[in-house]
């Protein structure tokens, strides 16, 4: 009986978990679906009825494509479109390779002041990034980067380096010392087992923190603003579209079809590396 019962307790508590997923899983979808319903609505129609009546009442909803034709055809969007990868691509890979490294040294490497360096990284991980923009800003206009696509990588990978860094130290630490002392034995420099045993390991927090990297850069409104400015040779998606939307919001409408556009490119990343999303944020939790 006692067996039975907690096997109906499981059931019970397997179909409780279902639901309340099911649930949490509508609330999150809700915004979307009503973004992309409002995306293939008119200004007008906008305007005057929420998202919700043109399901309830479709020959009110003045389907069109206008939002889209607007964003996709406006001036420069496609070197946006461009610039955006020459930002987001090199501000990930930069990030990702310099944490790897320092890492793997504040891990498996003894030097003097090595747990000050660990300190000093745990120490930037709760700055705010908005107290750093003025001092590099000026840093920058002394070098005299600013509006180059190298001072926003540079500005990029500052921002992302304490938690890539102290992500990857999680795991790197976490990994069987004999690996690292055998390869030692033999002979190996420390770049060597870095190459060759530490980098194959940690693909998947690697990966994990690609796709953390790669959302924020491509999302990112402010950092590009301040750094890069909104020249239409360097002007990235979210300054075209913040420019298309107007000083004062009026066209706030385009924002709509402009948000999935976006979302294109986020999304492939994030389904082309999604099998190692999960290990890799679990990555260093559990000792082997």
């Amino acid at each position: 009986m006692n067996i039975a019962k907690k096997l109906g307790h499981i059931k019970i508590g397997g179909i409780v978990m279902r639901l309340f997923l099911l649930v949490m899983v509508t609330i999150w979808l809700i915004p979307p679906i009503g973004l992309l319903i409002s995306s293939l609505r008119g200004e007008a129609a906008i305007a005057t009825s929420g998202w919700w009546r043109a399901i309830v009442r479709p020959a009110i909803a003045e389907w069109t494509f206008d939002n889209y034709r607007q964003v996709l055809f406006a001036d420069n969007m496609g070197a946006a479109f461009l610039n955006s990868l020459l930002v987001t691509i090199p501000s990930t890979v930069i990030p990702i390779t310099t944490a790897a490294f320092a890492a793997y040294a504040l891990s498996w490497m003894r030097f003097r002041g090595r747990q000050t360096a660990f300190t000093i990284v745990l120490v930037l991980l709760v700055v705010p990034l908005q107290m750093a923009l003025i001092p590099v800003l000026r840093v920058y206009t002394n070098l005299d980067l600013n509006g180059t696509f190298i001072g926003i990588w540079l500005a990029h990978t500052g921002f992302g380096l304490p938690l890539a860094i102290y992500l990857l130290y999680n795991y790197i630490s976490s990994l069987p010392y004999s690996i690292i002392e055998s390869a030692y034995i033999d002979g190996a420099t420390h770049f060597e087992i870095f190459t060759r045993l530490i980098f194959p390991l940690t693909v998947p927090v690697l990966a994990s923190f690609a796709i953390f990297q790669f959302l924020w850069v491509w999302n990112d409104l402010l950092v590009a603003l301040v750094f890069l400015g909104t020249g239409a040779d360097i002007a990235i998606v979210t300054t075209r579209l913040s420019e298309l939307v107007g000083s004062r919001g009026q066209d706030w409408h385009v924002l709509t079809s402009g948000a999935f556009i976006t979302m294109i490119m986020p999304l492939t990343i994030f389904f082309l590396l999604q099998r190692y999303f999960v290990r890799g944020l679990l990555a260093g939790s559990i000792k082997e």
